[in-house]
């Protein structure tokens, strides 16, 4: 066979043009020292401040993140299997800062702080990818909160109102049923699921254990809550970097949807349109600041009150400034915040308290000493209060919520007075009297969320006397006999009232149906 000259030289030609040299170019480091999730490393003269990092390891490549910019070594926190990173260890700077995937693939999983799947589910192929820590909008982004985000707790949605876009702290001991609250906030919302007020929920569990967190996420199945929701886990056997990140990169998937608003015509794989509203439950951030002080202390930072670092106050108000109500040039979307923080001996004068205090919009305070005595949810009225107030409620619980609020503060006021043993007159035995009832009337059992409108009703039925007669025994029964008379016979009423929002337009036929309904009900 003849080999030709030309043709080898035409292929070697065309190889030639075709190459063209790619040089990979990237700095590597060594571990210099390694021990409970955090790194020293030598040799990443250029890292930058938060690059993630990919450690080389037996086991494969692990991540990480750079902390600490120090004079011959890098501070680096590892973000998985820290066990298996030795010294010696290759360690590569990516160029990039840590992101998550976000989109609506994630709605309905339970996924790590990195986007990982925990669950039995397959691979998520997610729309996209946004940085953990962001800045948040600035103020001219923004507009007031003035939509309701309803609760469907009686006593939340009445006396401390949650608007769209607000942060909302929810503060209390332990097992003193704070994250009920937000459990049946999020069951709650699949009334308005498929509507414009769709509103996606994000539950960030950070140091819990494992078992608590599974019975959360079998609680949100069985009520049908898990389509629009995702659930972010950083347990209490995960790494301390693991359960610093988690809150921010709940926040990162819920502002995908927050920002969705900007392009309207977004659909969801179902065709359903995209939600622009989006809820971030933090559960807890007590956990979360005692995550940082440990890394923080292990990579020498100097500690200040309690041994936090002094910069645990910007640790929670960069998170939670991130929720906020867009402006309509922004779409109009919403980020809602609600923090939880457990006090110990009911101290809300502690120093992580105070300063999530001082950064949310009002606090919901849960206290023992009502939760033993039976009042479920025990929301202390007293200290709980909302700074968006009214604005954030329908036309219709804000005319019948203000003499709620009284009704109870004048009720406890009476209530140390009248143990004194004292014969009290006709006037201050009513008051009493309906105090208890209301007391009563607020209770309400876990995972039972009311409709806003149901609200409206037992609240007007008890501030206008009509279970001033009863038996305390008997409230909730009254209640509940009330709400499904209105759901027949008093239908007509109860449709004008939902669709006016307003109580004046339906206060005679409404007070008429109760006392109707009244005259047919019979104390057990």
């Amino acid at each position: 066979m003849k080999i030709r000259t030309d043709e080898i030289a035409a292929v070697i030609k065309q190889e030639i043009e075709q190459y063209s040299a790619q040089l990979e170019v990237s700095e590597v480091g060594t571990v210099v020292e390694v021990g409970d999730g955090i790194a020293k490393i030598y040799g990443l003269s250029s890292a930058m401040a938060g690059e993630l990092l990919e450690f080389e390891t037996t086991a494969g490549i692990v991540m990480g993140q750079v902390f600490n910019l120090e004079l011959d070594t890098v501070g680096a926190v590892i973000y998985g299997d820290y066990l298996s990173v030795k010294e010696g260890n290759r360690v590569r700077g990516t160029g990039r800062l840590l992101d998550v995937p976000v989109g609506p693939e994630l709605l309905g999983r339970v996924v790590d702080p990195l986007g990982r799947p925990l669950d039995d589910g397959a691979a998520i192929n997610a729309s996209g990818r946004s940085k953990v820590d962001i800045i948040a909008p600035g103020i001219a982004e923004r507009q007031p909160v003035h939509e309701p985000l309803q609760t469907g707790i009686k006593a939340v949605d009445s006396m401390i109102p949650i608007g769209k876009g607000q942060r909302e702290l929810i503060i209390g001991d332990r097992k003193t049923g704070k994250t009920a609250v937000a459990i049946d906030t999020i069951i709650n919302q699949k009334q308005f699921w498929g509507t414009a007020d769709a509103v996606v929920c994000i539950y960030v569990a950070v140091g819990q254990k494992e078992s608590t967190v599974a019975a959360t996420v079998d609680t949100l199945k069985k009520n049908g809550a898990m389509d629009y929701t995702i659930v972010v886990n950083a347990g209490a056997s995960d790494p301390a970097p693991l359960q610093y990140i988690a809150p921010y990169s709940g926040t990162s998937m819920g502002e995908y949807f927050m920002h969705s608003g900007k392009t309207p015509g977004k659909t969801l794989p179902n065709g359903m349109p995209m939600p622009k509203h989006a809820l971030c439950i933090y559960d807890d951030l007590s956990k979360q600041a005692v995550a940082y002080r440990q890394l923080s202390l292990l990579l020498k930072r100097p500690p200040g009150r309690e041994a936090y670092p002094g910069d645990v106050f910007y640790l929670h108000s960069r998170l939670l400034e991130r929720a906020t109500k867009l402006s309509a040039d922004n779409g109009g979307g919403s980020l809602t915040a609600l923090p939880v923080i457990e006090t110990q001996e009911g101290d809300v004068s502690a120093y992580i308290p105070t300063n999530v205090i001082s950064i949310t919009d009002g606090q919901i305070y849960l206290e023992p000493e009502l939760f033993f005595a039976g009042v479920r949810p025990a929301i202390n009225v007293g200290i709980s209060v909302s700074r968006v107030g009214g604005s954030a409620q329908i036309k219709a619980m804000k005319q019948i919520a203000g003499s709620l609020r009284l009704d109870l503060a004048a009720y406890r006021e009476l209530e140390a007075f009248a143990q004194l043993g004292t014969e009290l007159d006709k006037a201050t035995q009513r008051q009493l009297d309906r105090g208890a009832r209301m007391v009563e009337l607020l209770k309400q059992p876990q995972y039972v969320p009311m409709n806003v409108i149901d609200q409206v009703i037992s609240i007007f039925a008890a501030s206008k006397g009509h279970m001033d007669e009863l038996p305390v025994s008997s409230v909730r029964e009254f209640e509940k006999g009330l709400l499904e008379y209105m759901k027949g016979v008093g239908k007509p009423v109860r449709d004008k009232l939902e669709s006016t929002k307003d109580i004046k337009a339906v206060e005679k036929e409404l007070d008429e149906q109760v006392k109707g309904f009244k005259s047919t009900f019979k104390v057990k």
